[in-house]
């Protein structure tokens, strides 16, 4: 097992500045190639206390906000304009940024991609969701219309 510090939120083990252990493999080959963690040290726990200051530092200031965005957020609908192919299949897939972006350009708030989490790929045109985590304890459902763009 390898004892890691996570530098960003992974969803099922942690949030950042959080001290887990977990497979050498998972270790190795994911988490800190993907600078999601880095390897703990006794003098890590001075980089623990600094990422949970930042992580404060960028959460929503107070729950009245994050409440306020999440009823934004699930009172709309998000519209992203996609390629399409003629049966309504997308070339690639909807990512977390293309979210991200859409949300800002409905005027709704700019939020953090990497708080995004989409349950399956969106390959197709329709109506999908997705879920942003505003906070530990409070997650918004975005309800995404994609729609092929016309040529």
């Amino acid at each position: 097992m390898s004892k890691l510090i996570l530098t960003h939120e992974v969803t099922g083990l942690g949030s950042a500045g959080d001290v887990i252990d977990v497979k050498n493999g998972y270790a190795r080959n994911f988490l800190v190639p993907q600078g999601l963690a880095v390897a703990w040290t006794r003098g890590g726990e001075k980089q623990v206390d600094s990422i949970k200051a930042a992580r404060v530092a960028r959460e929503l200031a107070t729950i009245e906000e994050a409440h306020d965005l999440k009823a934004k957020l699930e009172a709309r609908k998000v519209t992203l304009m996609v390629k399409a192919g003629a049966e309504g299949r997308l070339f690639g897939s909807v990512k977390n940024a293309d979210i991200a972006d859409a949300v800002q350009a409905a005027g709704i708030g700019a939020i953090d991609k990497r708080k995004i989490e989409i349950p399956t790929a969106i390959k197709v045109v329709g109506e999908h969701e997705a879920t942003l985590r505003l906070r530990e304890d409070l997650v918004a459902t975005i309800t995404l219309q994609v729609v092929a763009a016309k040529k």
